[in-house]
């Protein structure tokens, strides 16, 4: 089928200099959560007609690798719903049904479109309906004696028993092609708006013969679009309202299912718990009897089994392995690699490191630029000193090596197999394997001195 997808409008109410398509729910624009369903239907032509803002809307889809399989067409200057999908005629394979959507209406389903797809049959009109208790807005659905779909009528333009009317249009139908383009082509902009209502093809279909059907979907946000920010934020929390749901079905606890940000994919396996106020960002894959504490953020992470992740850390492009005890308070940047039973605690930030099973910081340090063995354990204050104001450089930490408390790694740096660092020193020499060693300077007390007094 062809696809055409309109996201040309400037969105005043959102009283924003951003295109509305491109106002962001669950942490990608509105455009692209109606791209990526219009994808599942396997479109022979994907069509996104843009106007207000256009070329960001291009650049923001190239940019975000969602431009490969579209066609854009612009609509200049924006003359209503019919005049924009009569920009998409030279582009429509007429051989094959065109569906209409919108790239402000971002939370329909594939299996609503797919049920509309199959009330259309071969050569029908079908329209998306749903009916609300309050229709105030919307175009309503007029039907005859026999139910069947006559006309819509805009508000502006509707007798008050139309009015009263409670079915109403959803604005995405889907039409044979070749009288699609016959219908657009005769449409009129004599109405309260001066604009061309792709609306008005109804009349033209009833009056060719051609059959109106209609489809409903099974829930009516899926027809909620976006035209303040206000709405954008009620279909956020319906989104993630939704996203919670589906994670109770399949086993997860969630401490509170109000209070959780998806935005992005998250897999969980059995006996998974997640407290309030966790954020999941981009690609997030949690394994068997994983516990995660309030307020954490997961960006890109993989959390092996039975890992506990406390309070307010931090997990960004990481790797934890199994058996893990993180935070609370801990930051895991880009690159960093977890072995299993690592213990990473509190306010310890851990960024392009490797570290293997058993090992531990558990207080207040750094550990970046790092390859670290197993068993390992680091004192309080411990800092990897990676950074010489141009190159980055490594540090190796080799096994069963104890570091104590408020020690500096100036890397380059290897730190051999079991060896010992005293509290307080700074390496920047290799520590041998088996000793240790200390860099301090001797202590002095000075007996005549006196604490200076404030003038």
């Amino acid at each position: 089928m062809n696809i055409v997808i309109l996201a040309a409008g400037m969105g005043k109410r959102m009283r924003s200099d951003l295109p509305k398509v491109l106002h962001p729910l669950a942490g990608k624009p509105l455009l692209a959560h109606v791209l990526d369903t219009a994808r599942k239907l396997k479109p022979g032509r994907l069509i996104v007609v843009d106007g207000h803002g256009g070329e960001l809307v291009r650049k923001k889809l190239a940019d975000a690798g969602q431009a490969d399989d579209l066609i854009f067409v612009r609509q200049a200057p924006q003359l209503g719903t019919g005049h924009a999908v009569q920009q998409t005629v030279a582009y429509l394979d007429e051989s094959q049904p065109t569906l209409v959507l919108y790239g402000d209406v971002p939370l329909t389903t594939e299996i609503t479109l797919q049920r509309l797809v199959e009330a259309a049959a071969q050569n029908s009109l079908a329209i998306l309906t749903v009916n609300l208790n309050d229709p105030t807005g919307y175009g309503r659905i007029v039907r005859n004696a026999a139910n069947g779909i006559e006309r819509i009528v805009e508000q502006k333009d509707a007798t008050a028993n139309e009015r009263a009317i409670h079915e109403v249009n959803t604005g995405i139908l889907i039409a044979p092609t070749v009288a699609l383009k016959r219908w657009l082509n005769n449409l009129s902009n004599n109405n309260a708006q001066g604009e061309y209502y792709l609306t008005d093809i109804v009349a033209q279909s009833v009056s060719d013969g051609v059959p109106v059907t209609s489809a409903q979907p099974d829930h009516e946000w899926e027809t909620l679009g976006v035209n303040s920010q206000s709405q954008l934020a009620q279909l956020e929390r319906q989104h993630q309202l939704t996203q919670a749901e589906a994670l109770l079905e399949a086993g997860v606890t969630l401490a509170d299912p109000a209070r959780i940000d998806i935005r992005g994919t998250l897999n969980c396996g059995r006996d998974v718990s997640i407290d309030v106020g966790c954020v999941f960002e981009g690609k997030v894959t949690i394994a068997d009897q994983v516990r995660i504490g309030p307020h954490c953020v997961l960006r890109n992470v993989k959390v092996g089994t039975g890992t506990i992740i406390e309070a307010f850390s931090h997990l960004d492009d990481a790797t934890v392995g199994a058996d893990n005890r993180i935070g609370p308070y801990a930051r895991l940047r880009p690159g960093a690699v977890l072995a299993e039973g690592v213990h990473i605690g509190n306010f310890v930030e851990v960024k392009n490191s490797q570290i293997a099973a058993q090992s531990k910081a558990n207080h207040l340090s750094y550990i970046g630029d790092t390859t670290m063995g197993a068993r390992v354990n680091v004192g309080a204050g411990t800092i990897t000193c990676n950074y010489d104001g141009v190159n980055k450089h490594r540090t190796v930490i080799e096994d069963d090596v104890f570091i104590g408390s408020d020690t500096q790694l100036v890397a380059p740096v290897t730190v051999k197999r079991g060896a010992t660092l005293g509290a307080g020193t700074t390496l920047t020499q290799d520590a041998p394997q088996d000793q240790l060693t200390i860099s301090r300077a001797k202590q002095l007390s000075l007996p005549n001195w006196k604490r200076p007094i404030k003038k």
